[in-house]
């Protein structure tokens, strides 16, 4: 019976199977004759146990690991399990808020138990916040934790815009949780709890105070020989234009080195990004606000299955929400309600064909745009144009349609559609088409369903 570990310690040698034991069955039916030789025989039974070792890959014997007898020809690979005792997983869940769609969270808390990781982080964004109101702070965190708390593994919270955008809700996080920023270990790899809205009053682009970055560059200094760090925020702030002022370049500056990767979430849409040869994952959701287009658009409710290895970058996997099951088929069903939509106002569907030069213009996206006076330019909504050049708009879900009114509409094409730093890729089409202040196309939105058709030239 041969028992394997998980890794091959040391090369082995090749050796023809058949040969090996033709050998080995010759020599011991020889000294089976010789009395006064069976101390030899135990040699060789000794000597066959290493050859079997050798053959199934170098394994060690151990009575706990995998215990399968090894014959001349085997149904399997080979024995080399993939459990290194320096591997383990964890889950990266998203943006719960910033328009909560009930049900899915909590959902997939259900799915997480199911999955059976070592632990779960975030990157904020988990209550709806917003508010000054200590009383509704109190209930939504007291419905988050009642969700996290059915989780058979540790949580990590990390903050988001929604759940420290003012000095209350600020207070109340430290009240709940002490730190807004942090960082721990496992198993020789790194976390660092990155609060993107730091001091929490800058609520559009996102900032790292001064003594958070201190704080990160003597946790950084302090472990430079970790197997990997990873890096949790909420707001993908590297992608922003103030990047000598929000902080964000002097915690690169301090990463630059090592291996690591970031998760970040805010946005609601999937996108990769990378930076300084490091992947930068901005993820889509777990529950909030979503047109829910799909993939194409980057926009699911997902959450990240990270494996890290002994060697090497992690593993890792987006889980769609929607995919995971248990062993019944039936989805857990709770009473999360989600946030209602205010002041919804009604929509009207949006269809038609867009060409350049009497083709298709399939891949282009189609971005329309609104300016009111007095105010700045609005980008309403996107689409990507099929290969039979057809579109629709959407507002609040798939396909769903615009407010009527009057729209500047910009159209490109680029390959690829965004570079791996995050910048546009190169635009294919006439440049007149590509911002809001060149662009002749327009579209009129009225109420009912709506065909606009686009017709591009050179």
């Amino acid at each position: 019976m041969a028992q394997a570990e998980s890794r091959p310690p040391i090369p082995y040698l090749f050796f023809p199977y058949s040969v090996f034991i033709r050998v080995i069955r010759g020599s011991m039916a020889f000294f089976a004759e010789c009395p006064m030789k069976r101390i030899l025989i135990a040699s060789l039974v000794v000597g066959l146990l290493v050859g079997a070792i050798a053959f199934s890959g170098g394994q060690k014997l151990a009575k706990t690991d995998l215990q399968v007898d090894v014959e001349e020809r085997n149904p399997w690979t080979h024995l080399r399990l993939n459990n290194a005792p320096e591997t383990f997983h964890f889950v990266v869940v998203s943006d719960r808020t910033g328009g909560n769609r009930g049900r899915i969270f909590s959902q997939a808390v259900e799915q997480i138990n199911l999955l059976q990781p070592t632990f779960v982080v975030c990157v904020g964004d988990l209550i709806q916040g917003y508010s000054k109101d200590q009383a509704t702070l109190a209930k939504e965190w007291k419905e988050l934790q009642g969700y996290t708390s059915k989780l058979q593994m540790p949580f990590f919270y990390v903050p988001g815009n929604h759940d420290i955008a003012n000095p209350v809700e600020t207070e109340v996080w430290k009240e709940r949780f002490g730190r807004r920023y942090y960082h721990f270990l496992y198993k020789d790899v790194l976390f660092l709890a990155v609060c993107s809205d730091d001091p929490s009053e800058d609520k559009e682009s996102g900032r790292l105070s001064k003594e958070q970055v201190e704080y990160f560059q003597k946790v950084l200094a302090d472990n430079p020989n970790v197997r990997w760090t990873f890096v949790l925020v909420h707001k993908p702030i590297w992608t922003h234009s103030d990047l000598d002022k929000n902080g964000w370049l002097d915690m690169e500056k301090a990463l630059n080195g090592r291996n690591y990767t970031v998760f970040a979430g805010h946005v609601h849409r999937y996108q990769k990004f990378v930076r300084q040869g490091m992947n930068y994952y901005q993820l889509a959701t777990t529950g909030g606000g979503s047109k829910l287009r799909g993939v194409r658009y980057g926009e699911f409710d997902q959450i990240a299955w990270v494996t890290a290895k002994k060697d090497g970058p992690p593993v890792i996997a987006n889980l769609l929400v929607d995919g995971i099951y248990p062993e019944s088929m039936k989805k857990p069903i709770s009473d999360e309600q989600g946030v209602p939509i205010y002041n919804r106002k009604p929509v009207y569907p949006i269809t038609g064909v867009v060409t350049y030069d009497g083709v298709p213009a399939a891949n282009a996206q189609l971005v329309f745009w609104r300016a009111e006076p007095g105010k700045k330019t609005v980008r309403v909504s996107d689409a990507w144009i099929e290969s039979d050049g057809s579109y629709a708009m959407s507002t609040y879900i798939a396909n769903d349609g615009l407010e009527a009114g009057e729209y500047k509409v910009t159209v490109t094409l680029r390959q690829p559609a965004v570079e791996p730093s995050g910048k546009a890729g190169k635009n294919l089409l006439p440049d007149r088409y590509a911002t809001f202040a060149t662009t002749d196309l327009r579209a009129t939105v009225k109420t009912g369903t709506n065909t606009i058709n686009f017709t591009l030239t050179k």
